[in-house]
Parts: C-alpha cells; sequence; structure tokens
C-alpha cells in the first residue's frame, strides 16, 4: 500500500512538471519569416529610442566553417541608463545585458522569437531592490511588446 501511495504522489507531483508558470523562456510564435522578423524588431528598437548594439547571423557564421544551421539570428539591444542600475545592483547582471532575443526557424518552417524573461534575473542575480525589481518588470513587459509586434503582419 505505501508503495502504490508513492507511486501516486510520484505520478502527481510530475503532472505539475508541464507548467508554463516560472518559465525562464518566453516564446511567441511568429507571422513571419526570420528576415521580416528581425527587420521589424530592428525597426521597433529603434523607434523606441533604444541602443541597437548588434544583429547575429547564426546560420551564415555556421556556414563560414563549413556547417550547417538552421535560419537563426539574434538581435542585441537594449537601455544604458536602465542596464547601469542593474548592474549596481549586482554586477553579475553584466552577464545577461544587453538585452537579446533570439528568432529562429525550425524544419517546418515555423518562426519563433525567443527572449529570457527577466524576472529569472531576479533570481539568478539575486536582486532584491525594489527599484531593480520594478525595472526587471518593465524590461518583462517591454519584451514581450517588442517580441509580440515584431511576430505580427
Amino acid at each position: 500500500m505505501r508503495k502504490l501511495l508513492f507511486i501516486g504522489l510520484v505520478g502527481f507531483a510530475l503532472l505539475g512538471c508541464d507548467s508554463k508558470k516560472g518559465t525562464f523562456l518566453e516564446t511567441v510564435e511568429s507571422q513571419n519569416d526570420l528576415p521580416t522578423a528581425v527587420a521589424k524588431l530592428e525597426k521597433l528598437i529603434k523607434d523606441q529610442g533604444l541602443t541597437h548594439f548588434g544583429t547575429m547571423d547564426h546560420k551564415a557564421n555556421a556556414l563560414a566553417v563549413n556547417m550547417n544551421l538552421k535560419p537563426e539570428t539574434v538581435v542585441v539591444f537594449g537601455n544604458p541608463k536602465m542596464g547601469t542600475v542593474l548592474m549596481n545592483c549586482n554586477p553579475s547582471m553584466g552577464l545577461d545585458l544587453p538585452l537579446r532575443i533570439l528568432i529562429t526557424t525550425d524544419y517546418e518552417g515555423k518562426t519563433s522569437i525567443i527572449y529570457t524573461n527577466p524576472e529569472y534575473w531576479s533570481l539568478k542575480h539575486n536582486i532584491k531592490d525594489k527599484n531593480c525589481l520594478n525595472i526587471l518588470t518593465k524590461a518583462k513587459m517591454a519584451l514581450a511588446t517588442l517580441a509580440t509586434e515584431a511576430g505580427k503582419k
């Protein structure tokens, strides 16, 4: 009977593992192909007065070393005023800043826009300062908006 109860509890616990709550990566399906989504994201970044630090085409880099990779591009950008405040809360924030959004296309042609949920950084970098936590909340909303808008036709 104890074994049966134990197996039932383990099974019940595993059912909760499928929850999206608290995930570290956010994914938005794009209605656009990769080049269009990247161009829209770069324009949104510029229009919002953010700093565009660069765009890395991982597929092109793979081809340069005679390897193949599905289309995958990372756009690096940020707001140095907000980023500086976060790095003053904990210098290790510099590992995750500036912000990055990955745009990738799978083998079926579906394009996705992926970014790290900034709320994760409060755990990763032990951020407890209320001002910094508010900035992370704003960053979460801003990234969600950028990804959603870049993915729209």
